[in-house]
């Protein structure tokens, strides 16, 4: 837990107070730019969270996130402090692409290097002036260009702090997620900060189931960590479908693709998930699920070459619960929304 002073972008921001920061970057060909903050103090101390959108410029989801979250008057009652970054990667939203404009990609330039390239700086001034301050933080992310994906936490759920936090948002699915070098995961869990990582729709388009499971999450986790007071009404819960393994599976041939099984659906060993067309045979192809799971990415392309990502499936070790679990996310959408403004809370 942090103390006061509490300092961002060179300024003190007391307790009881909501700031709008403008972090200095390096200069976009010689334009001005800066990282845009929006810090919530509670008066009462508490845990100190940061919520990050766009580390790849074009994944637009978690910006529209941040912007409902910030309107929530139930953020009034905050214990602790909250730190809402909308663009991190300011010089890819412009350009709508998910690198710089180098081609790097932020997400494996941490922790950075003030006299390194753009990626490098962004990321080194991203996470001196915002990550290192806070205690835990929420990552918001959608599939890569031509991609979709069902909403899933990813997180290592050996760590039993961020497993309960998972649960605690409430998505779809929660998949345990490796490290890899150079990601903001990787750096701050070097630093003692543990982060959640939420990947949900396609990048450049907004997905509004995938929003509101993003806000309602967001608060779900801050009344777990103690930051926002508990419903007098209780909703009910959603248990998550926990998996610890996922594979890509590929186009074995080339051709238009007919999909079958959308994400969320739940496979077993052998379905077939997609049939693939020749274009110029009057040939079709089966793609096969190898193992029993549930399909939390799929590809937005018809037309496929072999080897082309097709269908991202997360193992599962019981079918009949992942269909059970998975049930409420097809069907209600009240599961999904959440308090009102004036909702009675203690």
């Amino acid at each position: 837990m942090r103390h006061n002073p509490f300092i961002l972008g060179g300024k003190e921001i007391p307790r009881g107070v909501q700031r709008r920061v403008e972090i200095e970057l390096p200069s976009f060909y010689g334009t001005p730019t800066s990282l845009t903050a929006y810090v919530i103090r509670g008066k009462k101390a508490g845990p100190t969270v940061f919520i990050s959108a766009a580390i790849h410029g074009d994944e637009l989801n978690g910006i529209e996130i941040i912007r409902r979250l910030r309107q929530l008057h139930l953020l009034t009652k905050l214990k602790g402090t909250l730190i809402l970054v909308p663009i991190v990667n300011i010089y890819g939203a412009i350009n709508l692409s998910r690198y710089l404009p180098d081609r790097r990609d932020l997400n494996r330039s941490f922790p950075g290097h003030s006299k390194g390239a753009l990626a490098s700086r962004l990321a080194k001034t991203f996470f001196d002036e915002i990550v290192s301050k806070c205690d835990l933080g929420i990552d918001l992310h959608t599939a890569s260009i031509h991609k979709d994906n069902l909403p899933q936490v990813r997180t290592n759920v050996n760590n039993e702090y961020t497993l309960r936090l998972a649960y605690a948002f409430e998505a779809p699915v929660i998949l345990h997620s490796e490290l890899r070098d150079g990601s903001l995961r990787a750096v701050a869990q070097d630093k003692g900060i543990p982060i959640l990582l939420y990947e949900a729709g396609e990048a450049l388009r907004l997905d509004e189931k995938s929003i509101k499971i993003g806000v309602k999450g967001i608060i779900n986790v801050l009344r777990a960590n103690e930051m926002l007071p508990t419903r007098i009404k209780k909703s009910s819960r959603i248990k998550p479908v926990l998996t610890k393994n996922s594979k890509w599976i590929r186009a074995h041939e080339s051709g238009m693709i007919q999909t079958i099984k959308q994400l969320g659906d739940v496979v077993e060993e052998g379905d077939v998930i997609a049939r693939i067309h020749s274009l110029f045979e009057d040939q079709s192809y089966e793609v096969i699920a190898p193992f029993d799971g549930i399909i939390i990415g799929k590809t937005q392309i018809p037309l496929i070459h072999e080897g082309d990502a097709a269908f991202h499936i997360a193992a599962l070790k019981d079918i009949q619960i992942a269909e059970e679990r998975m049930e409420p996310f097809h069907q209600d959408e009240t599961l999904m929304e959440i308090p009102m403004v004036d909702e009675r809370i203690v």
